[in-house]
């Protein structure tokens, strides 16, 4: 007996010890965690402030040489922090978010070796667009502006570091193209304009909170454009002249990434991370070619329900330039966007069980921008409510946009797509913060594009030419897989990819080149939209199988969200062991 009892003591102090120190592992863990995230927010300083975060109010992130070293040097400690953590003594939440931790900082490494920070120019974002970054930040009182004003007043010494980046970048070898190059440059001009009240950087000042005094706003005012006078514009007068002097005449001809320094090297690579597969290049081109040709059966027998009398190209044709499919005014084509958004709302709870508390907003894309970018894109909310989602859309040239598109767009970008998905992932506050803003393309794009084929149980897509829009975003994300790989890994010319989208689809020839130019700057990012629905899609039809009856479509739209946007092969993890619990059941 005493024996017994000595055994006995033993163990529950074998198994104490052991549960306290797996309880102080999981704790090193996150804490670990956490002081990533605080060092990741310190380089985004102006991702922090629209994070809400007190501190960073009127920095840059830090372009210069030594700050991407350094940058780079963190993340390589890191990772070696990360080897130090056993997964057998976390539990199995921290084990998941090991996982993903690890993979996010061996794939920041790898992509590290090829210097992409060379190439310091792109026409949808960088040091010529600054100005956009006020689009998230909060503007509600005079000290907001003010920090937005000092801000400014440091932007020179980033557009320095551009320029000694882009310098080094050309000695090395590393030259842009030059058919995007001329974008950024119409970009730089509209900057360095000696017109103050038209300068980009002073339009949030011309309409200020009316909670702000009169006397601070004029205050505010003559401090805006005193330092857009003497502090922005003659810097990007700088920038302007070493662009026209020295940059744009060393840009190359070609566009595709195989025609830079290890270029195809670095495409396979990031095929992999966008996708997260380990799809080679090959593979995803003719994924896209067979999805091409089955989406395109498709579109004809919906060419044969309007009677439409001539070539899948004539049709094409006639949905660019009939007039019926387009509003006269962006005022107009606003409000449609506005109205298609009422209707969806409502019809969510038919197929999730979870929505989001956080709401979202419907927003133009800013018109310095709107000529050289897509027809729409979302922005994330804020945590704890400070900043609702915003969609936006682009209002440039109604006459391109088609209604019939509409619909479809707006379920990809709003509910139930982005903001729908984003926002519950944000809000899952004991999930740590990396994981709540989680970059995995080819979920966060996957889920989009899944989310246009739901349109239908929405009640959306009654007619034929919406439906036909619908189709046509299908297509339009797998032309990707074949022009992009088309471009980057198989060397093909700009204009072979414009018409090999103006064949299959009936996007503007104006969002087909904006499209194309998107590829080219963020090479193996659109291959991730159509592998992810892919993906999205086989699953849930291996549940519809393996459950029968038991399928519900609310709990498998609920589960698959359930952990933020994740890489695909724990998506398949987490939807196996789903059927596997359901099938249990009685």
């Amino acid at each position: 007996m005493k024996n017994l009892i000595q055994s006995l003591l033993l163990f529950f102090l074998f198994i104490s010890f052991t549960a306290s120190s797996s309880i102080d592992e999981n704790e090193k863990f996150l804490s670990f965690l956490e002081k990533e995230w605080q060092w990741e927010l310190a380089q985004n300083p102006v991702y922090a402030t629209a994070m809400g975060v007190k501190g960073f109010e009127t920095q840059w992130p830090d372009n210069s040489l030594k700050g991407i070293k350094l940058r780079e040097a963190h993340i390589q400690d890191s990772f070696v922090e990360l080897k130090k953590f056993d997964p057998n003594s976390l539990n199995k939440t921290n084990q998941l978010n090991l996982r993903l931790y690890t993979q996010l900082t061996q794939t920041a490494l790898s992509i590290s070796e090829y210097n992409r920070y060379l190439f310091p120019f792109n026409h949808r974002g960088g040091v010529q667009l600054a100005h956009e970054a006020v689009e998230s930040l909060p503007l509600n009182t005079a000290e907001d502006y003010r920090f937005w004003i000092e801000r400014l007043k440091n932007l020179d010494k980033r557009i320095e570091r551009t320029i000694s980046i882009a310098r080094l970048g050309l000695e090395k070898n590393y030259k842009a193209p030059r058919v995007l190059m001329e974008r950024v440059y119409r970009q730089i001009k509209i900057q360095s304009k000696q017109n103050i009240e038209d300068n980009p950087f002073y339009k949030v000042f011309k309409e200020l909170p009316s909670t702000i005094p009169l006397e601070e706003q004029k205050a505010l005012r003559k401090d805006a454009r005193k330092t857009i006078k003497e502090e922005i514009i003659p810097s990007y007068k700088l920038l302007e002249d070493f662009f026209k002097t020295e940059y744009l005449p060393q840009t190359r001809l070609t566009v595709g990434l195989y025609d830079t320094p290890k270029g195809k090297e670095l495409y396979e690579q990031l095929a992999k991370s966008f996708t997260t597969t380990n799809l080679t290049p090959k593979e995803i081109h003719n994924i896209g070619l067979g999805e091409v040709a089955r989406i395109r059966g498709e579109m004809e027998e919906v060419i044969k329900e309007v009677k439409f009398e001539g070539t899948f190209k004539e049709f094409l044709v006639f949905l660019r330039e009939d007039k019926r499919f387009y509003y006269d005014t962006a005022e107009e084509l606003f409000e449609g966007y506005l109205a298609v958004s009422k209707r969806i709302d409502p019809e969510l709870v038919a197929l999730f069980g979870k929505l989001p508390r956080t709401p979202y907003g419907l927003r133009p894309i800013p018109m310095e921008s709107a000529p050289d970018t897509t027809t729409a894109y979302y922005m994330p909310p804020a945590p704890g409510g400070l900043r609702p989602g915003y969609y936006y859309v682009n209002l440039y040239k109604p006459e391109t946009r088609p209604k019939f598109e509409m619909e479809v767009l707006s379920v990809h970008e709003a509910v139930p797509g982005h903001h729908l998905q984003i926002s519950l992932a944000m809000e899952k506050e004991d999930m740590p913060m990396f994981r709540r803003v989680s970059p995995y393309t080819a979920f966060v794009e996957g889920w989009g594009l899944y989310s246009e084929s739901l349109g239908y149980e929405l009640g959306l897509y009654t007619d034929p030419y919406s439906k036909f829009g619908q189709l046509t975003y299908d297509m339009w994300r797998a032309v990707r897989l074949f022009v992009d790989t088309g471009m980057h890994y198989f060397e093909w010319e700009r204009q072979q990819a414009i018409d090999f989208f103006l064949e299959n689809a009936a996007k503007s020839e104006l969002d087909i080149v904006n499209e194309i130019d998107r590829y080219i700057v963020m090479p193996g990012q659109a291959l991730a939209y159509k592998i992810g629905q892919m993906k999205f899609t086989a699953l849930k039809e291996k549940a519809k199988k393996d459950l029968g009856v038991k399928f519900d479509v609310r709990k498998f739209h609920d589960l698959v969200l359930s952990e933020g946007a994740i890489p695909l092969n724990e998506l398949d993890t987490l939807v196996e062991n789903y059927i596997r619990l359901e099938s249990e059941k009685d």
